[in-house]
């Protein structure tokens, strides 16, 4: 820990201190919880109640939680279900990814609101002793002593808490201040574009499934639920203070242009304080650990939202610690080499996901976004529309992923645990 750090006002001790409340962390609080391990899980916000997040689960993500027996449960909340994916050039609608041949329960991507997504694992992770959330928690340094992590110091109000861990899972997403303080090393690949999030109201009549828009300089992505469309507007790199300068009007005729049908929609769009900017960024951790500290999840990879695939993937990641991590942790604190077991087993996904989303983004979407002109569709999307089967690849690319996992942590008998230190 720095020198110069505020006074501790609390000190908690527990086996596995995880940071960020998003889906990678929740994820894998939940399952080292469900497996018996002391789990303490710090969230920065007072509630999970934050909109323009990623709020695609994808069918790998619901394949898990049929294998922890939530999936009835976890369905009756309210959501909407695509089957497939389409993307509109000009005035040509092109069939992208179909669902219905994975080889999954749920042949569909569901869109739900995140906070839902993450409330419930909070409640199912509650029933467990061994779990303890704490909200409005900010994790703002490492404790370390001999190069070795042991943990973090928190801001919690107006308190200093500390938390001793054998070991950190930090999950605290792209802008990481755990990465920021380790020191590991990242490699960085740079974006074309970014991503300005807003929302317009839905009419029934409107199109149900996500779709993307195209045209020469544009790109839209729309995302359905139920009474509002959640929308992305794609821009060049650092180009929000530009499109500012010519004004809101501009942006409504560009969105307008782009999807007729909200034309008379777009005036519901007052202030600029009403788009927030998504500055896209696609980098890695060299080393996602040293010892004490684990990176999973966007805070070791962080994803381009070419595909929509960053929570999968994060939950993955999740699902992997667990799996390596659970049965080591209920006995003690888990030796470098299981941390270093964890990126070997999740390195490769996000390195080929990231080489997938690398080529889209210099060769389509910095294309366009540059002013090429589409005279015709690319070949790869012509082939889409003339071969249905081949829809399956980039169906299967989104809704499982290059490596999917599956459940193999325990689940320790739910009896309460000794009293803590602390």
């Amino acid at each position: 820990m720095q020198s110069g750090a505020p006074s501790i006002t609390e000190t908690l001790t527990t086996r596995c201190c995880v940071v960020g409340g998003g889906p990678t962390g929740m994820m894998a609080a939940f399952l080292l919880a469900r497996a018996g391990v002391d789990v303490v899980l710090l969230e920065k916000h007072a509630d999970f109640f934050r909109d323009f997040r990623g709020d695609t689960i994808h069918p790998s993500t619901l394949e898990l939680f049929h294998e922890l027996g939530l999936l009835d449960e976890f369905l009756a909340l309210p959501h909407d279900e695509a089957r497939e994916i389409s993307g509109w050039v000009g005035e040509e609608k092109v069939p992208v990814a179909d669902f219905s041949h994975l080889p999954t329960r749920c042949k569909f991507v569901g869109l739900m609101p995140q906070w839902d997504f993450l409330n419930f694992l909070a409640e199912k992770a509650k029933a467990y002793p061994s779990f303890r959330l704490l909200m409005g928690a900010e994790a703002w340094e490492l404790v370390v002593e001999e190069n070795r992590v042991l943990g973090v110091l928190a801001k919690q109000d107006a308190k200093w808490i500390e938390i001793r861990a054998d070991l950190t899972i930090a999950a605290d997403g792209r802008h990481s201040i755990l990465r920021e303080r380790s020191g590991l090393e990242r490699i960085e690949f740079g974006a074309p574009m970014d991503v300005l999030w807003f929302r317009l109201p839905r009419c029934e009549s409107d199109p149900r499934e996500p779709f993307g828009r195209f045209a020469t300089g544009r790109i839209m992505v729309l995302l359905n639920r139920s009474d509002y469309w959640q929308c992305g507007f794609i821009i060049p790199k650092g180009g929000r203070e530009e499109l500012e300068r010519l004004g809101l009007d501009v942006l409504r005729k560009e969105i307008a242009g782009l999807a007729p049908f909200l034309a008379d929609r777009v005036d519901t769009l007052k202030r600029w304080d009403e788009i927030r900017l998504l500055s896209v960024a696609l980098d890695r951790l060299k080393s996602w650990s040293r010892p004490g500290l684990l990176f999973i999840g966007d805070a070791a990879h962080a994803m381009s939202p070419i595909g929509g695939v960053g929570v999968n993937l994060a939950v993955q990641d999740a699902v992997a610690a667990a799996n390596i991590l659970a049965e080591p942790l209920r006995r003690g604190p888990a030796a470098p080499e299981l941390l270093a077991r964890v990126q070997r087993r999740r390195e490769w996904p996000a390195k080929a996901t990231q080489a997938v989303q690398r080529f889209i983004q210099n060769r389509v979407v910095g294309n366009v976004l540059a002013g090429a002109a589409i005279v015709r569709l690319p070949l790869p999307l012509r082939l889409l529309r003339a071969f249905p089967i081949l829809r399956r690849l980039p169906a299967r690319l989104i809704g499982i992923g290059f490596r999917p996992e599956h459940i193999r942590s325990p689940e320790a008998p739910p009896v309460p645990l000794s009293p803590r230190a602390g």
